[in-house]
Formats: C-alpha cells, structure tokens, sequence
C-alpha cells in the first residue's frame, strides 16, 4: 500500500525512522515533507497527508506533530479522513478495524523510536473490519459517522 507521511518541525526527528519502519513493513512512502527541522505550520503538512489519502493517491497516511494532538485536530476537518493520536499499538490496530482511521497521529515530542517500529506495522497491519462479513456494526458505526461529516 501507498502511506503518505509528513511532518512539522517537532515530527521531523522522528520522520526517517517512521519512514524505515513504513518500509520494513512492506509499503511505499510519499513524502510530503517537512524536509528539515527549520519551523513549518502542521496544518500545511497535514493538508498534503490528507489531500494524497482523499485522492487514493495514498492509502493511509502518518502524521507526525509535537505532540500527535494538532494534526490530528487539523487532519478530522478534512472530509473523509479519519484520524487519531496513538501511542499503544492496541489503539493503533482497533482505530483501523473498528472505526476505519486512515491517518496515524504521532507525537514526535512524546514518543521514542522503538515505539514507532511498533505502532506503525499496527496500523499498517491492520484491516477495516466493516468491509468484511460479519462487520455490519462497525459498517453501521462509522456511517454514522460519516453521516454526521455529511449534515455539518
């Protein structure tokens, strides 16, 4: 699968050791940038991340902030994107499963890079259960949701 990955200068530490851990895991990146730790605005980041996922350019995307909380923030305001902060694989993997997140939210001032050769083959790992017999509920949630991104 196609991963979009970016990045604002407090994820930019973190980035190449997101980027190898995407490939170890057997996809191919497109990277976004930042492309250096000069400081960058997240929502200009997050934008592109999201703009690749809502075009199938990419299939997942990773974003990585300061603190995971602003580009997921910013990452939610974008229709069909379906973001979270997670920093234990478990979230990783069930924010796919149940709930169909397509952007992992990372923060690069919270986490280390032992934890990302962890959480990103979590999410990356991981199917949408509502595409799959027997996952009508969560199919029957996440329209909810999606109806609710539709009425606002």
């Amino acid at each position: 699968m196609k991963v979009a990955v970016g990045c604002d200068h407090g994820g930019f530490p973190l980035k190449s050791v997101v980027l190898e851990a995407v490939q170890a895991a057997g996809h191919e990146v497109i990277d976004v940038g930042t492309f250096n730790a000069d400081a960058v605005d997240f929502p200009d980041f997050t934008k592109k991340v999201g703009e690749k996922v809502q075009s199938g350019e990419a299939e997942r995307g990773i974003l990585i902030c300061g603190s995971g909380i602003g580009a997921a923030i910013a990452a939610n305001k974008m229709k069909g994107i379906y973001a979270s902060i997670c920093h234990d694989t478990y979230s990783a993997a069930q924010g796919v499963e149940h709930d169909a997140m397509n952007v992992l939210c990372l923060g690069g001032r919270v986490i280390g890079p032992e934890l990302v050769k962890v959480l990103v083959p979590a999410f990356l790992g991981t199917r949408y259960l509502g595409e799959v017999a027997g996952g009508e509920r969560y199919a029957r949630r996440v329209g909810k949701i999606k109806k609710m991104e539709e009425e606002n």
